[in-house]
């Protein structure tokens, strides 16, 4: 894939919602070397990327994308996605499920719940670095969100 130069929007923040260090670490270091120099911020748990979205930045900008991984401490990543989705504020952000789980059930229920989309994190480190940074180029640089 080549790299292109890629300047971020204004404001156009990325929540990663990851509790494993070394999945954080690798999915910061494949956007980065995927050219994608937006802010990243990580909540480890469920409560902390709810505490982000409703408490501390409720009237502050909303992040670009949400990456959110299911199998979470505190708050699961569906009730996360559940509660993005049951406020008004926060209906429309771009959520997109990134995990390591292969259950069919999770796939249904993050889409039932208002996924805008479910990547499964490849096992295989080539995989994963191309995985994370498609989705973060079409997110970040190619998707086109409201503007209210």
């Amino acid at each position: 894939m080549s790299q292109l130069a890629l300047v971020p929007c204004v404001n156009r923040l990325v929540l990663l919602v990851e509790d494993n260090e070394d999945e954080e670490i690798l999915t910061i270091d494949a956007l980065k070397t995927g050219g994608i120099t937006n802010e990243i911020l990580v909540a480890r748990d469920g409560a902390e990327a709810l505490d982000y979205l409703f408490g501390s930045a409720d009237s502050g900008t909303l992040p670009a994308v949400v990456l959110l991984d299911l199998r979470l401490p505190r708050v699961p990543g569906l009730e996360v996605l559940r509660r993005i989705r049951a406020t008004e504020r926060t209906r429309r952000l771009p959520v997109v499920v990134l995990t390591s789980s292969d259950e069919e059930s999770d796939l249904k229920a993050s889409y039932g719940n208002g996924a805008n989309s479910y990547v499964r994190k490849p096992v295989r480190h080539p995989e994963f670095v191309k995985a994370v940074q498609e989705l973060g180029l079409y997110w970040l640089t190619r998707n086109e969100p409201p503007l209210d």
